[in-house]
């Protein structure tokens, strides 16, 4: 259940710390926390001392708020989310979404570490998302009582991430586009789960960003999408998968990334 009060006691304490309200949020994936180290006059903010924000648990996802000014824009970044692997409730991996809205932020940009199902993709690609696959998860952040104040009893998923934003984007990037399969995790899948996902369309597979983008567009923030594929999915290539992996790719993209994160804050 998604907590009103408790939402307002969090943000109340980043506002009093932070002293402006910043206009766009971003969630930084496994290892493209680095992107928080660029912003201007940062104010960082643990997240162990944010009253009822959950603590980040996974090697890459360092815990800290951080705000400031980045590329000239007034953001808010998360220098690592929180998985319902690491045993979160949807409802509680998504508290820090709404905590941004309760603080002034409009416009999301969510990444991730994903593996590559498309086969036209490769590691290294960025690739903006264009749709989300959620269902096989069975898990939706938005079960339970819903408070009006924050959105509607039932969300229109239609447009999931933001068409404005992602053609101005495309209008100066020429970037591949895919769709995003959701998994629990914290296993990867096996050989025969990718070959059913990439039936129902699937192009990317990880074990975030769907609740996000749930949650987001339940409070009408308007939501980009990036995925760095840092590995192709089991069973594309006959190699063995691990994190330290996704986390090395991941560092050898951090110009290309940067650039694109640029890009897509100039835009709006």
């Amino acid at each position: 259940m998604i907590d009103y009060k408790k939402i307002k006691e969090a943000a109340d304490y980043i506002r009093e710390k932070a002293g402006f309200k910043p206009k766009i949020g971003l969630i930084l994936g496994s290892g493209l926390g680095f992107m928080a180290d660029e912003i201007e006059n940062p104010i960082v903010i643990d997240y162990k001392d944010i009253p009822n924000f959950p603590v980040s648990t996974v090697f890459g996802h360092e815990g800290k708020l951080v705000m400031g000014k980045l590329f000239g824009k007034d953001v808010v970044a998360m220098k690592g989310r929180f998985h319902t692997y690491e045993g979160y409730e949807p409802s509680i991996v998504v508290f820090p979404v709404y905590v941004m809205k309760e603080i002034g932020v409009e416009r999301l940009l969510i990444t991730n570490a994903a593996g590559g199902i498309n086969k036209g993709f490769e590691p290294g690609d960025v690739i903006l998302i264009k749709d989300i696959i959620s269902l096989l998860s069975f898990r939706n952040p938005l079960r339970g009582p819903n408070d009006e104040r924050l959105g509607p009893r039932f969300p229109d998923m239609s447009h999931p991430f933001d068409r404005e934003w992602m053609n101005k984007l495309k209008e100066k990037m020429n970037l591949k586009e895919g769709t995003y399969i959701w998994t629990l995790g914290p296993s990867y899948e096996t050989p025969a789960e990718i070959r059913a996902f990439d039936k129902l369309g699937a192009d990317l597979v990880g074990m975030s960003t769907a609740p996000e983008v749930i949650a987001a567009n339940h409070i009408g923030l308007k939501v980009l999408g990036l995925s760095c594929v840092t590995n192709m999915a089991a069973g594309i290539l006959d190699v063995p998968l691990s994190h330290e992996d996704v986390m090395r790719v991941a560092d050898k993209v951090k110009g290309k990334f940067a650039k694109i994160v640029r890009v897509a804050l100039e835009v709006v």
